[in-house]
């Protein structure tokens, strides 16, 4: 296979991978890493070590763990009852069918459902809700930042 071909292949991936990290139903992540292990694998691991990889594969799989457990970090940290829980998991669920703007307030509107129709409380919907949807951006900033560090330690491996 020629090797412009795969770096071609590689560097898509990346792109890819970095625009999924905030649009839906795009697994940024997997997507940055498996372009970065394509371009590693291209050079077989010489000039980016198994050592970088395995930093990298580090680095993706906390991404990816921070990405499902932010929302629920700052709905837990609000106090969120079981029900605002499982309403901003559903919310995530369903927001991920309606594009950016689902993603980004299905969670908010799930915990704050989730919430109200355990206590009967709006203020304390409100700010459950609220405590969840901060979370999330915490978590999708977060991602977005060890994605492009990840591209960064790659491309410092690839170059130097």
């Amino acid at each position: 296979m020629d090797i412009n071909f795969l770096w071609v292949v590689s560097g898509v991936l990346v792109v890819a991978g970095l625009a999924g990290t905030v649009l839906p139903l795009l697994p940024g992540t997997l997507l940055v890493w498996a372009g970065l292990f394509l371009g590693a694998w291209i050079d077989d691991f010489t000039r980016v070590s198994v050592f970088t990889v395995v930093v990298i594969t580090l680095l993706a799989a906390l991404a990816w763990a921070l990405d499902f457990v932010a929302g629920l970090m700052g709905a837990k940290r609000a106090g969120a009852s079981k029900l605002a829980l499982l309403g901003a998991a559903v919310g995530t669920i369903v927001g991920i069918f309606m594009g950016l703007v689902g993603v980004l307030f299905m969670p908010l509107v799930g915990a704050a459902i989730g919430e109200y129709w355990a206590q009967k409380d709006q203020q304390r919907a409100a700010k459950v809700a609220l405590a969840t949807w901060l979370g999330l951006m915490l978590g999708m900033v977060a991602k977005v930042v060890i994605s492009f560090v990840m591209v960064g330690i790659f491309l410092v491996a690839l170059w130097v």
